[in-house]
């Protein structure tokens, strides 16, 4: 199996995310990361879902996504063609002796702190999967007290948007 990561324009309406849901776990893949969000549109939003699944049954479930009403358009992003972003916030043990050496790392990593309690720091980063997991191993000796992280969000490089054209569609059945 492989990872794929999935853009899906989507009309902005009640129930399309569960129905987008149902259709990968039915086939009983594993939906790795999922990111909803609104667009630069307000009809529109869109769905980010990294899922590890072979090539054929991923066109399979594509082609039944293209089914469902709602739905505008997908795109399959290939890495070296997107920009592929996740968001960590970590909960870090940092008291008098520690906390220089965890603004260090922080700062290494270009990450933000953005909370300060007498006994640890909140930091923010952003990042690729690997950098942010290369964060959390040099944060570790000092003690992770918690952390979230969010799901995948990517968008396309270059100039051209994938919804100008997919959005004619839905202007047109309006």
């Amino acid at each position: 199996m492989t990872r794929h990561t999935l853009s899906v324009l989507v009309e902005n309406k009640p129930g399309v995310l569960t129905r987008v849901a149902a259709l990968f776990a039915r086939r009983a893949f594993n939906i790795h990361s999922l990111a909803v969000g609104p667009t630069e549109h307000e009809d529109v939003s869109r769905i980010t879902v990294v899922v590890d699944v072979d090539q054929l049954p991923l066109e399979q479930v594509t082609k039944q996504l293209n089914k469902l009403v709602n739905v505008i358009k997908i795109v399959e992003l290939e890495d070296r063609a997107s920009v592929q972003r996740e968001l960590l916030l970590v909960k870090v043990k940092a008291d008098d002796a520690s906390r220089t050496a965890v603004l260090q790392v922080v700062e290494l990593f270009r990450a933000h702190v953005v909370d300060v309690a007498p006994e640890a720091v909140t930091i923010e980063a952003t990042g690729g999967p690997d950098k942010l997991d290369a964060l959390l191993a040099s944060l570790e000796q000092y003690g992770i007290r918690e952390m979230v992280k969010s799901g995948t969000v990517a968008i396309g490089r270059g100039a051209r948007s994938m919804s100008d054209r997919a959005l004619e569609r839905l202007v047109r059945s309006a």
